[in-house]
């Protein structure tokens, strides 16, 4: 019986060691102890007991693992200090540690992990904040060409010299994605253009919510240019919720307007490559775009121009010319450079195996 003296003395004589967890908000403390060497014997279980001070409360925190002598207590207050003992089984026998030093948890007025995040939000906010004010001072700030974009005056034109309707799908998802909101920003100034040439739009919606906000972008479009007239009900439309019943609607739609030009901008899926292959049947221009990754390489191959996925978003920047939205661009482009440099020079630095600046990233 000596190895069950030695276990008590040795796990009864040493109590858990008791940490604050830094970066918190006073809600946790980290336990640790000791297990007994392998040659003294196996712990069958354990459990974690915790007293509250002042009261002197002793609850069961958990049960902890045999094989790992820690354990993260997230359920304290910083306003209170607290004791910790742990109970071990070891067959018949139990045994429990002394109570540890008293520990408080402390409140972290700054989780010092997220310093870096911070700091790149403040360069990203200055920059931003840079480009918003030399806008709106009238200066011009260069933006890449975008292929697709650059040709929608082509477009519309198009329809325009053919005398036949263009045609614009927003997507076939619901007002809460990204992608279908761009769209309806894209709409609007297609909408514009065409008015200027009192050119036919056409815009069969799938869903019932973006069909109304649709029917008011064009509306709205066309009071802007100051032709209400030509705003017809009937030119926005629910089709159908039906996936492929859509997909069929729209397919017989541009087969039988022989729409010029067509324009797929938003989400879509399996019916992208319907829609653009009809649309390519009847020598039609087309422009999509989509941040849908799978059906990017269908209207890539079956249209004149494709927008892939973050140039869908810059689309209405791009194409409006407002002084905000221009800079806001802008100042993301400069972002997004200064953090590939930063990634490419970190990159170089762990090649000559400097990794100390890798930590805050």
């Amino acid at each position: 019986m000596i190895w069950i003296y030695l276990i008590i003395t040795l796990l009864g004589n040493a109590p858990p060691r008791v940490f604050d967890v830094p970066n918190d908000g006073g809600n946790a403390l980290r336990v640790e102890w000791q297990l007994p060497p392998d040659s003294l014997g196996k712990v069958d279980s354990m459990l974690i007991l915790r007293k509250t001070l002042p009261e002197g409360k002793v609850d069961t925190v958990a049960k902890a693992f045999t094989n790992h002598p820690e354990f993260v207590d997230e359920g304290v207050n910083y306003k209170k200090a607290y004791r910790y003992s742990i109970l071990y089984f070891i067959g018949p026998v139990q045994i429990q540690s002394k109570w540890s030093s008293p520990a408080k948890p402390i409140a972290s007025w700054i989780d010092t992990r997220k310093i870096p995040l911070f700091i790149l939000m403040i360069l990203y906010t200055t920059i931003l904040l840079v480009y918003i004010f030399t806008a709106r001072k009238g200066r011009e700030l260069y933006l890449r060409p975008i292929a697709g974009l650059e040709a929608v005056d082509e477009a519309v034109g198009r329809a325009t010299e053919m005398g036949r309707p263009i045609v614009y799908i927003p997507g076939l998802s619901t007002i809460s994605d990204v992608a279908t909101i761009a769209a309806l920003n894209i709409l609007a100034h297609i909408t514009k253009k065409a008015g200027e040439y009192e050119t036919k739009i056409i815009v069969p919606v799938r869903n019932p919510v973006v069909y109304t906000i649709a029917r008011e972008v064009v509306k709205e479009a066309y009071y802007t240019i100051g032709r209400p007239d030509l705003f017809d009900p009937g030119q926005v439309y629910f089709a159908t919720d039906s996936q492929f019943g859509y997909a069929a609607h729209v397919s017989a739609l541009m087969a039988r307007e022989k729409s010029a030009t067509n324009f797929f901008m938003g989400m879509f899926w399996a019916e992208s490559l319907i829609l653009a292959e009809t649309g390519a049947s009847t020598g039609a221009i087309q422009v999509a775009g989509t941040d849908a990754v799978t059906q990017l390489p269908f209207f890539v191959v079956t249209c004149d121009y494709t927008l892939i996925g973050e140039e869908l978003y810059a689309a209405s920047a791009y194409l409006s010319k407002e002084p905000l939205l221009t800079a806001s661009i802008k100042g993301q482009d400069q972002m997004k450079l200064l953090i590939m440099v930063a990634m490419i020079l970190l990159s170089l630095l762990s090649v000559f195996g400097v990794n100390i600046t890798l930590g805050l990233f």
